[in-house]
């Protein structure tokens, strides 16, 4: 085979859609001899531009660019192979409003996309690839937050969403496309300077939901009200309330800013203060088994001496944990929310430990220094 990669390339990005075999060459007038026909691309070359998973996710691709995490009540999952009949269905779905970056959705197609495009060259990789961190571009308000779900705004969809870091998942997709970093390179050379000013509009918003109580900085809720900025409700046992979780994340995101200003360190120091002072010292949770109930296990806070642990939601106005069941009651004893509840969702974790004990000792030393991350 003595065609070049270049032409390869191209003739690939002629044929895609279509076959693997290249068009011939329109004819040309009588007065200049016609080009020769350029070779097709052998079946094994095409097997090594093609990755099973990558064609799978163009198949889910939204046209707005972005992925659903499930069709319907069914789960996407890129090992499940596709029927000529699914496929077909769900390509007939492509104009679904249920693009989101909700269970790392998107995020985690992306960047798979683009490992794919480094690993084969596929052109239809780059293309989908790009066209998801459009999507993300697309779908960030003014203030620099993201909503849940792009452009389905139903329910709580609407709001800046931090739940299980659905947002920092993005900026840092944003953050390596505008740093150019692997696998973000050869992609569309106007995407990093878009990428980057998107991060800047993302860390502001960061910083104007820290919420600040009598003066004081503290922690991140889950979700906020994108007009407002004020923290909001989402499900029925997510209230509005410091997260013990989704803050650790936010807290690592700025860590990762080069030549952080004053504000940031600010942020980053005064939640490091909250983490420290809501620890929940000589308790841990432990999962039991309770053939009683119907999940057939529970969950218990318990005594442990040398353990720390954090809640997931704190009272916004007392630092209080809270523990919310599907009646959006407040409880302040685990014990007292329902058993589906205790055993299905973790109110209680160690998510702040090792950015405490590494994380943020590691970040002094880099800034101090003047090191680069």
């Amino acid at each position: 085979m003595t065609t070049s990669r270049g032409s390869l390339l191209l003739l690939l990005g002629l044929a895609m859609g279509s076959s693997c075999t290249a068009r011939p060459p329109q004819e040309k007038p009588a007065s200049q001899p016609a080009a020769a026909a350029a070779p097709a691309i052998s079946v094994t070359e095409q097997a090594a531009m093609q990755d099973s998973t990558a064609e799978k996710m163009l198949v889910f691709q939204r046209a707005i660019g972005g992925w659903p995490k499930a069709v319907g009540s069914k789960k996407v999952d890129y090992k499940h192979p596709l029927s000529p009949a699914e496929r077909a269905a769900t390509l007939a779905d492509k104009n679904r409003n249920d693009a989101t970056i909700d269970n790392n959705a998107t995020s985690r197609e992306i960047i798979y996309l683009a490992q794919a495009y480094q690993k084969t060259n596929n052109p239809a990789y780059r293309q989908g690839a790009e066209n998801g961190i459009r999507f993300l571009l697309k779908m960030q308000y003014a203030n620099g937050g993201f909503p849940q779900y792009y452009p389905d705004f139903s329910n709580y969809r609407h709001q800046i969403t931090y739940n299980d870091n659905a947002m920092i998942r993005v900026l840092e997709v944003l953050r390596s496309v505008a740093r150019q970093k692997a696998p973000f390179t050869g992609l569309d050379a106007a995407l990093p300077a878009q990428a980057q000013a998107a991060v800047d509009k993302g860390v502001d918003c960061i910083l104007k939901t820290q919420y600040k109580r009598k003066g004081v900085l503290t922690a991140w809720c889950a979700q906020y009200d994108e007009k407002t900025l004020q923290p909001a409700k989402a499900r029925a046992f997510e209230l509005a309330s410091l997260s013990g979780d989704e803050s650790v994340e936010i807290v690592r995101f700025l860590m990762g800013v080069e030549n952080p200003s004053p504000a940031v360190k600010t942020a980053i120091e005064s939640a490091v203060a909250w983490f420290e002072k809501v620890a929940i010292k000589g308790m841990t949770v432990k999962e039991i088994a309770a053939p009683q109930e119907k999940s057939g296990r529970d969950r218990v806070m318990v005594p442990e001496a040398g353990s720390t642990i954090w809640a997931r939601f704190y009272e916004l106005d007392t630092d209080r944990p809270i523990y919310v069941g599907r009646d959006s009651q407040v409880h302040y004893q685990l014990s007292e929310i329902e058993n589906e509840r205790r055993a299905g969702y973790l109110y209680a974790g160690t998510w702040p430990e090792k950015l405490l004990t590494k994380d943020y000792p590691a970040w002094q030393k880099r800034v101090s220094t003047g090191e680069k991350k």
